[in-house]
């Protein structure tokens, strides 16, 4: 790493896509030595960029004069360690993606960097006379918390333990009860060691004894099997406590942000403080704070959304992916990759343990423990006098609600008799809005997005049309755009808003709540939704797939699934996978303590595979029929899929490069290319896409067969190729 000049020169890997080569920079004048994976500061440009010092030898093609110096080594920050630079060189291959790109995903935090500010701390004045002040109860609180402290502690420590505000705190130093000091921030999970820890019934035990047998292992994956409401929970958090005990760090996967809020509930009951959150709802502060928590090993568990698995650990020993299945864990954009799959691969290249977790497991991941890669622990009956609920399938076609309507008379009756019972109810529809389409009576027009192939969807609450896909969104017009007709468009199917007319029309004193993504839009507003539901204070839920998942509700009976078909449309190769997880995970809200549950299915579909698995409680069955299909058909996870969306403004640039792309496209036994054809959302935020799905054996090198295929074709400036290996959505 040294020139002729015996100038030190280092390369820099930067987060920016630039092909995925690092920089040569020099090092500071007086420092001759720094670690690979440190964290520094260069010019890069006009700018000042965060990298990592990077593996391998400088390039040297540059002439040394010219080679800049690093501006800052951030040394107060552990180095990003080799197995970690080493998983990130894994994903770049594995994604086809440039490495830059994915080191960001590592680093999207850079002012973490920086020295944290000072904060506000108080301790209690020993020789202040507090007969002197008016000593309300808040003000009593706070000093009977700091007179056995022996230092200054941190105000907003103060503020949460003796539930008071930063008046109380003024008011007390004011008066010279308290003094106030400026401190380094602080961070700690001390465990309370006096909560009494939950004892598991046998099969929870011994699903516990296989997982901490599995983490003794240099690597291991366990599958924690269970039905919903077996415990599952209650078995990990054991392991986490474990690995919490011997000093390393656990990382806990969520796929909704719903479920992430219920958990932490859960985990303070459990262990006596928080585990540390990292999603896309925290503050810039928050994400600043923890990113520095977690690469200094500060904080010890950490429970997070996809974007989590990047950050950089320092003893990261245990990944534990809750709802394994979950299509949230793909990643749609930029970097595209399924985070239970690349926590796999980091826990291979570190050593360490995977726990997937789920009531419906992947197909993919059932097939990897056919095979032996992974252990597997069943839960088969849920915990404690509970029991799984009752399934009752209905047929619309013949049980058909009145007209405008969506709730079959069979549905109506069930949450009728369950309101007078004073048992809450779950009305599951897995789609947005007050209406999926509005259409003109008139002329027949459709309500279609300026920027987009779709529909736009009407929210009434919000007197608006808006397109789901990239945002679009107008007033709800009052006459037709393209015939003039007043009052002639028409709202045509159901939303979740539109169920709160017929629910209110049906039972008008029920207290109903609707949930999903649209009007949960803020962390509080969340927390308390979910704290009102547990507290009774709602009658009846109307939710999408938010609900479906996860929640203990005690009082929650009856499920009904307004539209059990609708996930099974446009083609998807998972529409049924998808559907039967749902629709399985829906149905285990129901009847999860001693009150039994009830689940009432709507369908036009009652002899189908989905539903007859559903009415039998034959998970196995659904299974096998599913896996026999998509062998027959050589599909995953018998084979592998690779998708290319090519996209311009201009359609037919696109076109006409896609069949150039096509005219080179593999050939061969074990790699079939089909395409290129419009892709199902063929224009998306004015551009305009075409697709090629590319097949291949399991053993085959897909991605270099793709690299030689793309490099064989020059690609025009206005046209983006997006790689998307091993892909779960096909629009």
């Amino acid at each position: 790493m040294t020139n002729d000049n015996n100038s030190k020169i280092v390369p820099v890997l930067l987060p920016i896509p630039l092909g995925g080569r690092a920089f040569d920079y020099k090092l500071p004048v007086g420092v001759t030595h720094i670690e690979r994976g440190q964290y520094v500061t260069v010019p890069f440009g006009k700018k000042s960029v965060v990298g990592i010092v990077w593996d391998g030898d400088p390039e040297g093609k540059i002439n040394p004069s010219k080679i800049k110096a690093i501006s800052e080594i951030h040394d107060d920050m552990p180095p990003m360690s080799q197995q970690h630079r080493e998983f990130l060189k894994w994903v770049s291959k594995y994604t086809m993606n440039d490495l830059g790109p994915v080191l960001k995903l590592s680093i999207s935090v850079t002012d973490a960097l920086e020295k944290p500010k000072k904060i506000p701390a108080y301790i209690l004045n020993k020789n202040a006379d507090l007969s002197a002040v008016k000593m309300t109860d808040k003000r009593q609180r706070v000093v009977d918390f700091l007179k056995d402290k022996k230092g200054a502690v941190p105000s907003h420590e103060i503020k949460e333990k003796c539930d008071v505000s930063q008046s109380i705190l003024k008011g007390l130093s004011d008066n010279k009860i308290l003094k106030i000091y400026s401190v380094e921030p602080t961070f700690s999970q001390d465990k309370n060691t006096d909560i009494k820890r939950p004892v598991l019934n046998d099969a929870q035990q011994s699903a516990l004894d296989v997982c901490l047998r599995q983490q003794q292992e240099s690597f291991s994956v366990t599958l924690i099997d269970g039905v919903t409401g077996s415990g599952k929970t209650e078995v990990f958090f054991d392991l986490v406590e474990k690995t919490y005990d011997d000093g390393f760090q656990t990382l806990i996967l969520m796929p909704e942000i719903a479920l992430t809020q219920q958990i932490i509930d859960r985990f303070y009951k459990r262990f006596g403080f928080y585990p540390l959150e990292w999603h896309s709802r925290l503050t810039p502060a928050q994400r600043r704070d923890n990113w520095r928590r977690i690469v200094k090993g500060e904080a010890r568990v950490i429970i997070g959304a996809r974007s989590a698995l990047f950050l950089p650990y320092k003893n990261l020993k245990t990944i534990i992916i809750d709802e394994e299945h979950d299509g949230s864990y793909k990643q749609e954009e930029g970097v595209m990759y399924h985070a239970r799959d690349m926590a796999v691969v980091r826990s291979m290249v570190a050593g360490s343990h995977v726990v997937l977790v789920s009531a419906t497991p992947s197909l993919e991941t059932l097939d990897n423990v056919d095979l032996g890669k992974y252990e597997s622990v069943k839960l088969e009956s849920r915990f404690g006098a509970a029991s799984m609920p009752d399934i009752h399938i209905i047929d619309i076609r013949k049980d058909r609600p009145e007209k405008d309507h969506w709730i079959s008379p069979s549905l109506q009756d069930a949450l009728l008799k369950n309101f007078e019972r004073h048992e809450q109810s779950l009305l599951f529809l897995n789609r947005r809005g007050y209406a999926p389409l509005t259409i003109c009576r008139s002329c027949g027009h459709r309500m279609t997005c300026d920027h987009c192939s779709a529909w736009l969807v009407e929210h009434k609450r919000f007197h608006r049309l808006q397109c789901h896909h990239c945002g679009f969104a107008v007033p709800t017009p009052e006459a037709c755009p393209e015939c003039g007709a007043i009052e002639s468009l028409s709202a045509c199917g159901p939303g979740v808003e539109r169920l709160i007319d017929e629910i209110r029309e049906l039972i008008p004193l029920a207290k109903v709540v609707v949930f999903s993504s649209d009007n949960m839009t803020d962390p509080d507003i969340l927390k308390n939704t979910l704290h009102q539901i547990q507290r009774g204070k709602f009658d009846i839920l109307i939710g999408t797939q938010m609900l479906a998942k996860g929640h203990h509700f005690p009082n929650l009976t009856t499920v009904g699934i307004v539209d059990a078909d609708i996930g099974l449309s446009g083609g998807d190769l998972r529409a049924s996978e998808r559907t039967f997880q749902l629709l399985h995970q829906v149905s285990g809200r129901a009847g999860r303590e001693s009150k039994k549950g009830n689940v009432y299915i709507q369908t036009t579909r009652p002899d189908s595979t989905i539903v007859k698995a559903m009415e039998n409680n034959d998970r196995d069955a659904f299974v096998e029929a599913e896996l026999a299909e998509r062998d027959a058909a050589d599909m995953p996870p018998f084979t592998r899929l690779v998708s290319l969306i090519i996209s311009g403004e201009e359609e037919d640039m696109v076109r006409g490069f896609s069949k150039d792309l096509a005219r080179h496209a593999p050939s061969n036994d074990v790699v079939t290319v089909f395409g290129p054809a419009p892709a199902p959302m063929a224009v998306i935020r004015n551009q305009f896409r075409y697709r090629f799905l590319v097949k291949a054996e399991k053993n085959i090198n897909i991605q270099k067969t793709i690299s030689h295929w793309l490099s064989s074709l020059k690609k025009p400036n206005n046209i983006k190729i997006q790689i998307d290996v091993d892909p779960q959505s096909f629009l």
